[in-house]
């Protein structure tokens, strides 16, 4: 599916964005049932839902409210919709993440997070790797656009390479603070790109590649739909942060019977209290 130039760029930068990922009808499965989902939080005051940890489910915005919603993520969709269920199975972005990690891949875990206009919320700069590791490191996170994402509605901000270097701590002050130090950002500041492209595209990204996102300044919405595929031979080492039912379900290939060890050294992350690892990060400004 992938050309082997899109493959090179991909493990050059660790992250590569293609357009035309689901189909048409996909992607307005998904617009309708995030709609739906947001009408709906029009109802509530404070984060709902549950999924398997016990967790809320729908993640609201500080400011929310039933005139002006702010449904920031909703937690594992797959698991109570068929048409995410579906994208996450059955669409290209499966076979993407088996031309860079496969051929056989399994799903690690399924959100959406999105910044609705005016949206205040800003992703500091992480590695996603830091919340999940496992004993090898050929972890893709794939953002589906089911908007478009523009250049002012809170893009994917990255820094190409940083999949190759350390994985920093992301423990300031014995607190788990789901970002790294600002002096990291600070040093790579110059080599931030933004990840924009119309809604369908997907960008797959290295799971330990450096990453963040600011608010959406614009009056489009901004909404991704992010799954996070593994290779087959791989095995977790932490507690999810993000249970589901559908944890380690094999989407591609066959089951080897193996494992594969990378080697790295990491502090073992927290799993948040909260609804989503957005409080962790605010709680520790």
């Amino acid at each position: 599916m992938l050309t082997k130039a899109q493959i090179d760029l991909f493990w050059k930068d660790g992250v590569i964005t293609v357009e035309n990922a689901v189909t048409p009808y996909q992607l307005k499965c998904l617009q309708d049932t995030f709609s739906e989902w947001v009408e709906d939080s029009r109802k509530h005051k404070q984060d709902f839902g549950e999924v398997l940890d016990g967790r809320p489910r729908f993640d609201l915005e500080p400011g929310h409210s039933s005139e002006v919603p702010a449904l920031r993520r909703v937690q594992s969709p797959e698991e109570i919709s068929s048409a995410y269920a579906d994208v996450m199975r059955n669409s290209k972005i499966v076979d993407f993440a088996a031309d860079l990690v496969g051929p056989s891949v399994r799903f690690h875990h399924g959100k959406v997070n999105s910044k609705l206009p005016g949206s205040a919320t800003k992703v500091k700069f992480h590695q996603d790797f830091s919340f999940q590791p496992m004993t090898n490191d050929d972890m893709i996170t794939a953002l589906l656009f089911v908007d478009g994402v523009t250049l002012d509605n809170g893009p994917l901000e990255v820094i190409p390479g940083s999949h190759k270097g350390p994985l920093y701590s992301h423990w300031h002050n014995d607190n788990f603070t789901g970002a790294v130090a600002d002096t990291i950002v600070e040093e790579n500041k110059e080599n931030i790109i933004k990840c924009t492209g119309p809604k369908g595209s997907v960008c797959l990204m290295h799971a330990s590649l450096l990453h963040g996102s600011a608010p959406n300044l614009s009056s489009e919405p901004r909404t991704l739909y992010i799954v996070t595929y593994y290779a087959e031979d791989a095995i977790e080492l932490s507690p999810n942060h993000l249970p589901s039912t559908l944890t380690h379900e094999l989407i591609r290939g066959k089951v080897s019977g193996k494992v594969r060890c990378s080697r790295y050294t990491m502090l073992i992350p927290e799993v948040p209290k909260g609804t989503s690892f957005f409080s962790q990060q605010v709680e520790n400004k």
